[in-house]
């Protein structure tokens, strides 16, 4: 079912997917600038509320592809864009493998950390990310917690930047 004119209309699976395909991209037009809304929370939530059904539409896809292990990100990246999608899993492997170089650059306790915000977003997605005791979480702490980040400067923009490589894997 979605709404219409105010009304509930029952509609097909498909055609649930399509309509919320077809607002994602008029809102984003393309893969790129998806990625960056999705990583700025203030236009993420605008961004899902445009969408057919808010925020529903996209957790209600998830359920019916049986996509509980990936993040609403991937998710939505198949539906609107045809990304091949990862789970929040396949992600973090991915951004360890594909940032291997960017994480070398930095001190081995900074990279630690990295590591374990990154294991975060496996256990909660985006979510795991942005959560406001992700430093506090005992595998952030136990790799050398907020102070190993403050060597490559301020936190919140070492996490965003984390969180764009992470999006790019």
């Amino acid at each position: 079912m979605t709404e219409e004119d105010g009304k509930a209309m029952p509609v097909t699976v498909e055609e649930y997917k399509e309509r919320l395909a077809a607002r994602l991209v008029e809102e984003v037009p393309t893969l790129e600038k998806f990625r960056a809304v999705w990583i700025m929370p203030p236009m993420r939530r605008d961004l899902i509320g445009h969408l057919p059904d808010g925020g529903r539409s996209a957790g209600m896809v998830r359920a019916l592809e049986n996509m509980a292990a990936y993040d609403l990100y991937d998710v939505l990246a198949e539906l609107g864009y045809g990304m091949a999608p990862k789970t929040r899993g396949e992600r973090a492997d991915a951004f360890a493998y594909k940032q291997e170089e960017w994480l070398k650059k930095m001190p081995a306790v900074t990279a630690a950390v990295i590591q374990a915000i990154a294991g975060q977003f496996t256990k909660a997605g985006t979510e795991g990310l942005e959560n406001p005791d992700v430093f506090d979480t005992p595998e952030v702490v136990d790799a050398g917690g907020l102070d190993a980040l403050k060597a490559l400067g301020r936190p919140s923009e070492v996490l965003l930047e984390t969180k764009e490589r992470m999006f790019e894997a």
